[in-house]
């Protein structure tokens, strides 16, 4: 049940990220800066919901797959969201290069979940 754990931590920074750039963060951003912080947080909300899903599915389905889908989901939130966060404090212009690899982890863990899903039914 690790999986659960790290999806209600990532959920828990996600909210805590959230409010920190509506309310301390806003008036130091320029529009774009703003709305790459609040993609990162909203994909990492979205996936933290989904690791704290696979944990409860974990006897229904085939758990090595899903095992696969948490790591692709947790490394790529942190890789696709972190680098976000990165582009969006003013870090290094270099993070852009991050942020694809982060969204084809998130998509691969999507599909090895459709993958360990249907196997089931």
């Amino acid at each position: 049940m690790r999986v659960v754990v790290v999806g209600a931590l990532y959920g828990a920074l996600a909210v805590g990220l959230g409010a920190i750039g509506a309310h301390a963060l806003d008036s130091n951003f320029v529009p774009q800066d703003s709305e790459i912080f609040e993609k990162a947080v909203f994909y990492q909300l979205i996936h933290a919901i989904a690791m704290v899903a696979i944990g409860g599915l974990k006897g229904h389905v085939l758990p090595i797959l899903l095992g696969a889908a948490s790591w692709a989901f947790g490394l790529g939130v942190l890789l696709f969201s972190g680098s976000l966060y990165l582009m969006a404090l003013g870090g290094p212009a270099e993070a852009m290069y991050v942020t694809p690899v982060g969204g084809v982890l998130l998509l691969i863990g999507w599909l090895i979940v459709a993958v360990a899903s249907a196997r089931r039914i």
